[in-house]
C-alpha cells in the first residue's frame, strides 16, 4: 500500500471527495466510510485495523503525507470521544474535537468547540 496518501487508503485526490453524491447512505467500506470512521492511533505506522470494527486507524506519517500532498496545515476531525473535548495528534497536525460533554452520561468528558 505505498500509494496511500490520505485519510483513507482509497483517497488520491480532493476531487474524489467533491464527487461524493449528497445526501447519501454511508457504505460499510470505501472512501466515504473511511472519511467518517477512520481514527488516528499513536501505535500505528501507516494503516491498521480499527477496534470499532469499521474502517481503519492511521499513524502520524499518514497525516503528514496528506497535509503535504494537499498543501493543508491541519486536519480537523470529530466523531470520536476525547477526554478534554479536544486532542491533538501527529505533532499538532490533526485535532479531534468532541462537543457533547458527559457523553451518554457514561463518560466524564469535557466538550470543546473551535473557531476558525
Amino acid at each position: 500500500m505505498k500509494n496511500i496518501l490520505g485519510i483513507s487508503p482509497d483517497l488520491q485526490s480532493m476531487e474524489q471527495i467533491r464527487r461524493i453524491m449528497r445526501p447519501t447512505d454511508v457504505p460499510k467500506m470505501g472512501l466515504l466510510c473511511d472519511l467518517l470512521w477512520s481514527d488516528p492511533d499513536n501505535e500505528v505506522n501507516g494503516w491498521g485495523e480499527n477496534d470499532r470494527g469499521i474502517s481503519f486507524t492511521f499513524g502520524a506519517e499518514v497525516v503528514s503525507k496528506f497535509l503535504r500532498r494537499h498543501d493543508f496545515d491541519l486536519i480537523c476531525r470529530a466523531h470520536q470521544i476525547v477526554e478534554d473535548g479536544y486532542e491533538f495528534f501527529a505533532n499538532h497536525q490533526l485535532i479531534t474535537l468532541f462537543s457533547p460533554p458527559n457523553y451518554c452520561v457514561e463518560f466524564d468528558n469535557a466538550a470543546a468547540m473551535m473557531s476558525v
